[in-house]
């Protein structure tokens, strides 16, 4: 299925090998029937069924043409990535669909007479049924309002099949879709020529490169004091302060604290990639970089959710926008919140201490095709639109940073406070995943029941068995506002608003396609260029606008389905297809109370907002010159834009709504976007208002701070990482001047 070209990069993030799709989990009947409904999502059409542009005779159009989803190693890798990657009710809810498509009851309860023959025994399984027959009984079940888990197992394998399909390569780096849709992997890559290749080692242990012998030497070797539990088969560290998460708030922490003289070492689960690791290659990327490998949903599947998984966290992978806290956004936490922190001078020298040390830049020299896009349609229709600065220099024009910035030029805390940490003697431990936080009672006298001494945690490495135990004075836990909660509360800590209070930062998207042509005035692919560099941000607050980086598998993934032919039509746009997206201040807000099960909540003015902005994108795409629009509705209703008047756009945009997700009991449905979570450990002016003081110190337990957004009292409503790493700079300073 796919042709080979070499790329240099990390072997992580290089493409699967055969090997690992043999072993899957399901069974044979369970497979037959996965294979055949992924056949009706990607189907083989015949060399001349695809036209693009007038390119009929296109070689590479016609193969697209006749590829199918069905083939070796698509299925294989659909069943791999639900079995490692989803969450236990997705599993069940995915394998119910495909015993009774692998059964004739089964596929008649869900195909009715579709599945009817006129020869014994009359009634065919699903992977019997023509093709034609079973794309009608998924196009059915896509607007099915009432048996809506069922319909929510195909919404599942819809979209692991066309990101498995789009997104992933063999050894040699190669899709064979790429070329049809105008994609391309840039094969060679700008390195730095002034910085230290991997700038970190010198004071790293990467989990992943030791063994059960070697473990304690390396350990040793970066000046920590270990000991050797063999009874209980533990190494215990002892330093002065723990951090665990190495993103925006831990690597803010540890350089800080590092500086102040303290002893500190970082636990990451993730691992440490450089730009020289890097391969652009969305699948492994994803898959090693991003939380649950890029594949978290909510538990109703309404939202999906991406965060970063790494040593620098979401600063690695991010986009690149660094907004300071808006002023109406201060003045709500320090006056409604009562977090006086946040009106101080304290907060806003921190902003540009900040900006300062991770190099934020203001206007890019060249801007790629989105963002043309979004400021030709802003302009055109008269509304502002902003420059969003950069934390890399003016002329970077990288599209690939959302897989880790390969010219080194984006910088992330792995490359700015996490090499200041370094340089100050701290510890990093890639591969290392928190399990408990440690605990002691406290004295008498004291205001918190208990004290906080260190952490166990796993080593990611199956070929160690040790746990590793760091005891420590101040405990930080910095792993984001997906994971510190679960930690917390599996730790024992019963403080009512951790995991709760979880903002999302909700995304819709809309699309615009605009061919290519000799004489355009928006040169370039959706795929090439600084990520965002514009921002439209309405007088009232209610939304900003902004593009995003989508991969051709996440692409994929996000469209709505019609039809086999006509996904493979929406993908030879690909590259020409804008994005634009209405992202709000959400008001309403979710729960997050043990790893990966993630619950939300719109409120009503949110999709009221998200509404209102997604209009808005509809009629910026148009402004900017679309041939056709649309949103990622399930219906996959368009409007095409050519000679139509301006009540035309309006009658197209009456139509256009927030809708609810797929488990709802509706016929078209929506699936929203989030990158930002914020809130889960809310700080609060006493403990029935949040999970931890001004300080970011549990109320719980003393020496145990949180250090990342979840600290943040509500949404930021713009892009949260100079927040952030502000608020991660102030509680560090403070945590450093208590001992």
């Amino acid at each position: 299925m796919y042709e080979e070209r070499e790329t240099e990069c990390h072997p992580l993030l290089q493409g699967d090998r055969d090997e690992d799709f043999k072993t899957i989990s399901l069974c044979s009947s369970e497979m037959e029937s996965l294979t055949s409904i992924c056949e009706v999502i990607f189907p083989s059409l015949s060399p001349n069924s695809l036209i693009h542009d007038n390119k009929s005779d296109d070689e590479s159009i016609k193969l697209f043409s006749t590829l199918s989803a069905s083939q070796y190693p698509i299925p294989n890798k659909v069943a791999r990535l639900l079995v490692n990657r989803a969450f236990f009710e997705a599993i069940m809810v995915v394998r119910l669909v495909l015993k009774l498509c692998s059964s004739r009851v089964g596929t008649l309860l869900i195909g009715g007479s579709l599945c009817f023959s006129d020869k014994w025994p009359y009634i065919n399984k699903f992977s019997e049924i023509s093709l034609e027959r079973r794309e009608k009984i998924v196009q059915k079940w896509f607007k099915h309002h009432f048996l809506t888990p069922v319909r929510l197992g195909f919404v599942f394998i819809k979209s692991l099949c066309l990101l498995a399909f789009f997104s992933q390569v063999n050894e040699k780096s190669k899709n064979p879709t790429w070329e049809a849709i105008g994609y391309n992997v840039p094969a060679t890559k700008q390195h730095p020529t002034q910085q230290n290749n991997r700038p970190l080692q010198k004071n790293m242990v990467e989990i992943i490169n030791e063994t059960e012998h070697t473990l304690v030497n390396s350990l040793m070797q970066k000046g920590l004091h270990v000991t050797e539990n063999l009874k209980e088969n533990i190494c215990k560290i002892t330093c002065d302060v723990v951090i665990i998460g190495s993103g925006c708030g831990g690597g803010v922490a540890a350089a800080v604290l590092a500086k102040s003289g303290k002893k500190v070492v970082l636990l990451e689960k993730g691992n440490y990639f450089t730009p020289k690791d890097y391969s652009g290659l969305e699948g492994p990327s994803l898959d090693q970089m991003y939380e649950s490998g890029g594949i978290l949903p909510t538990l109703d599947g309404k939202l999906m959710i991406q965060a970063g998984s790494t040593v620098g966290g979401g600063s690695a992978v991010n986009w690149s926008a660094c907004i300071k806290t808006p002023t109406l956004v201060l003045t709500e936490w320090a006056e409604e919140h009562n977090m006086k922190l946040y009106g101080t001078y304290e907060y806003a020298s921190a902003m540009d201490i900040v900006c300062e040390r991770i190099g934020v830049t203001d206007k890019c020299v060249k801007i790629g095709f989105q963002n043309q896009v979004l400021r030709k349609g802003c302009e055109s229709l008269g509304l502002k639109v902003e420059d969003v600065p950069q934390n890399a220099s003016k002329d970077h024009y990288c599209g690939s940073c959302c897989f880790g910035c390969p010219t080194g030029d984006k910088k992330g805390t792995d490359s700015t406070w996490l090499v200041d940490a370094v340089d100050h003697g701290a510890v990093i431990i890639a591969g290392c995943k928190a399990e408990k936080l440690l605990f002691t009672e406290n004295g008498e006298g004291k205001t918190r029941g208990k004290r906080c001494v260190g952490v166990v945690s796993q080593l990611m490495n199956q070929k160690i068995s040790k746990r590793l135990q760091v005891e420590a004075k101040v405990t930080i836990s910095a792993c984001g506002s997906l994971l510190t909660p679960p930690l917390l509360i599996s730790s024992g800590l019963k403080n009512p608003n951790i995991g709760k209070h979880l903002h999302l930062h909700p995304v819709l998207m809309a699309w615009g396609y605009f061919p290519e042509t000799n004489d355009s005035n928006l040169p370039g692919k959706s795929y090439e260029g600084g990520i965002l560099t514009y921002v439209h941000k309405p007088d009232d607050h209610s939304y900003i606008l902004e593009v995003p980086a989508l991969g051709p598998g996440t692409f994929a993934a996000l469209c709505p389905w019609v039809s086999g032919k006509d996904t493979k039509e929406r993908m030879l746009r690909y590259s020409r297809t804008a994005h634009v997206f209405s992202l709000v201040k959400d008001n309403g807000s979710g729960e997050v109370k043990s790893a990966g099960r993630i619950n939300y909540n719109f409120h009503k003015s949110d999709i009221e907002n998200l509404k209102k902005g997604l209009k808005q994108a509809i009629r910026v795409l148009i402004a900017a010159g679309a041939r056709e629009v649309g949103t990622q509705s399930s219906d996959g209703r368009r409007f095409k834009c050519n000679g139509s008047s301006d009540e035309d756009v309006e009658e197209f945009l009456e139509t256009v709504d927030a809708r609810d997700g797929p488990l709802s009991m509706v016929k078209d449905w929506s699936i929203y976007c989030s990158a930002h979570q914020m809130g889960s450990c809310r700080m609060g002016e006493s403990e029935k208002e949040g999970a931890v003081d001004e300080n970011g110190e549990s109320w719980e337990a003393e020496g145990l701070y949180v250090c990342d957004a979840s600290v943040l009292p509500s949404a930021v409503g713009v892009n949260p990482m100079i927040t952030i790493q502000s608020t991660a700079y102030c509680l560090a300073q403070r945590i450093a001047g208590t001992f």
